[in-house]
Formats: structure tokens, sequence, C-alpha cells
């Protein structure tokens, strides 16, 4: 069976710690996944509800409405230009995509997918879903002659939080190019940069200088618009590439339902609840930071996305265990590869009466 290929899942393995945590007096404050809590904008449940009575199949392409304001959005949110209509694609959430990415464009054991060092895990279960092999790897230098078929980056990076400057991402657009290779680029966080951290698309004309060929973007709602409920997210970048992959999804029934298509295109069109939403998360992340490096921890990039990367300089698992029992759960840096073995993940994702539960015993 394919499934006795796959790892296990990362977070059934928390069950001792979880169970730790749960025991404090006050509750557990969860800070292992990075799911929302804050509600969905009235704005997107009108437009779901609006569109609640749609009785035919939906277009897996997206309306052409839902099409329109993908564009528009990554214009307006990130001066994405010279995309079309025909070269956005809607998803059922981008992990489903990043799961059967390779599968959809036909990669098999003779293939090799490159992933960063420290990854989301849905890379690498993509890749063993197709049969492929896995290469971990952050510079070039490390691919040697290889030519893999897909590279994927991810700027801002989850779990790390880092950024890949323009010169980085120019280089790995032009070293795929040369080989023929396409570049999936995720990029869920991307309106998520603090401090001083401007996180740039792929698809900018500074990367790429505005040819989209070889390139693919993938953006998710579930963070910018907290619709992880929804599963709405798309993917846009190389028509030639997105036609292949609507012409697979239609054959395989990937459709993203009619009412979750208007709720897209009424948290694509508005740019202030997503803008309140960035405010909350950065006010987290102002609380829990200080509060993080004062019990001793030293935080690593974490100069983006919704996550702190933190060390004690002990095994991760150790680190875990001692949060447990302060009641709060966290994510093992070795979920997303061996070079997270010292590190934990703390999500910038609880409501702030729980952030604040969890200064409050980091203190003590």
């Amino acid at each position: 069976m394919r499934s006795a290929s796959l790892p296990v899942f990362p977070w059934d393995t928390l069950a001792d710690v979880t169970a730790t945590a749960r025991a404090h007096p006050d509750g557990i404050v969860d800070l292992s996944v990075g799911t929302p809590v804050d509600p969905v904008a009235p704005l997107i449940r009108d437009a779901l509800a609006a569109a609640g009575s749609a009785p035919g199949y939906p277009t897996t392409a997206g309306t052409a409405a839902l099409r329109e304001s993908m564009v528009a959005a990554l214009h307006r949110r990130y001066a994405v230009t010279g995309l079309t209509s025909a070269a956005v694609l809607p998803v059922i959430g981008t992990k489903e995509l990043i799961a059967w990415l390779p599968t959809l464009l036909g990669l098999g054991a003779d293939d090799t997918v490159v992933v960063p060092e420290l990854a989301y895990p849905t890379y690498e279960v993509g890749a063993l879903l197709a049969g492929a092999a896995v290469l971990r790897a952050d510079s070039l230098t490390q691919l040697g002659p290889a030519a893999p078929p897909l590279i994927y980056l991810n700027s801002p990076s989850n779990p790390t939080g880092r950024v890949l400057g323009v010169e980085h991402l120019r280089k790995v657009v032009g070293w795929a190019r040369e080989r023929g290779a396409l570049v999936a680029s995720d990029e869920c966080y991307l309106g998520l940069g603090w401090d001083d951290a401007r996180p740039v698309s792929v698809l900018h004309r500074d990367v790429c200088d505005g040819d989209h060929t070889g390139l693919l973007a993938v953006h998710s709602l579930s963070k910018t618009s907290s619709l992880a409920g929804y599963r709405a997210g798309f993917v846009a970048g190389d028509p030639a590439v997105v036609a292949e992959l609507l012409a697979v999804r239609k054959h395989a029934g990937m459709m993203v339902p009619t009412p979750v298509q208007a709720a897209m295109v009424a948290a694509l069109d508005d740019d202030v609840h997503e803008a309140e939403q960035r405010a909350r998360y950065r006010n987290r992340r102002d609380v829990l930071l200080p509060a993080l490096r004062s019990a001793g921890f030293t935080v690593e990039h974490s100069e983006a996305g919704l996550y702190l990367w933190a060390t004690r300089d002990e095994p991760c698992r150790d680190t875990v265990a001692w949060l447990a029992q302060r009641g709060i759960l966290v994510a093992p840096g070795e979920f997303y590869g061996p070079r997270g073995a010292q590190h934990v993940r703390v999500a910038l994702t609880a409501t702030d009466e729980r952030i604040a539960a969890a200064v409050q015993r980091l203190a003590v």
C-alpha cells in the first residue's frame, strides 16, 4: 500500500506531551499548529452564504470573477504584474496542491523533488505519493550536476520564518531555467513580513524579469483571511503549467465548491480585514518573542510568518517536554528535517488571552 511508504503523521507523536499540557490547571496553550483562531470577517461569511444555493457543479478553473480577483490581489498586494486569468487556478487548500503536485505533473520513480533542508512536511509527502525521491538542499551547490524536474521554495519559511532575498531567488530561477526545472514557490506567508523583512514573490519582476515561464507561486487564504476551514487557496504562474494542472484536475474532480469560490472573491477584493488580521499576529509576536528570550530561548530567523523558531541548545523533544510541563504545546523542530533537532516551532496562532497565559507561564 502507498500509505506504508509515508512517514508517521508528525502530530500523532505528540499525544503524551499534549496530555501533559492539557493537565495544566489553567488549561493548554496550544502553539503547536498554525491553525487560525480568529473569526472569519463578516463580508466573507456573507458571500459564502449568498452563494449557498448553487445546485450545479463548480468550475474547476474558478469563476471569471474569482480569476480576476486572484490576478488583481497579487498585483495590488505583492506587485506581481503580467498575469492573466489563464495563469491562475483555485485549489482545495494549498496543502492539497502541494501533496499532489508531483503526481499532477506526472513525476515518478525516476525523478527527484528538491525541498528546503527545513521544510513543511507535505513537500516530502507529495514526492513520496508520486514515488519520487526527495533531496533536501538550501543552496545550488548542494545540487551538483543534478537536473531535478521540481524545486520547492518557501519564503517566508515554515518553520523558520526566514525570508529569501531577491538575489537568492534570481539565482534559483536562473539555475532552474537552464535545466528545465519547475520552481514551485510556497508563498502562504508572503504578506506577513515583520520589522524590516520584505518578502517578495517569485513572480515579481525583480526576481523573474517579468517572465513567469517555469514558475508557480502557491497562495493560501488560510493565514491572511483565517479561511483554513474553507480550504481556499490558489496557484499562479506559468500559463502552460497552469493549463496542464487544470486539465488533470478536471479529470480528477478537484473542484473548489462554488460558495467557497464566492467567499474567496470577497476575501481577495478586501484588504481591510487582511490588514486587521496581520495586526493581530504582529501584536501576538510582539508579546511572545521577548517572553521566549527572557525565558532563555534563542530565537533565530523568525523575521516573517506565523512562527518563532526557538532553541535552548538541547534536543527538541526535551524542550517540548519542558514547555508541556508549563501547559504550553509546541512543535518539535525535527518535524521539519534533521537540522531542526535542537529547535522548536512556536506558533502565533492562539488567542490574545492564550498568548498572555503563555507569557505568564514562561516568566515563572
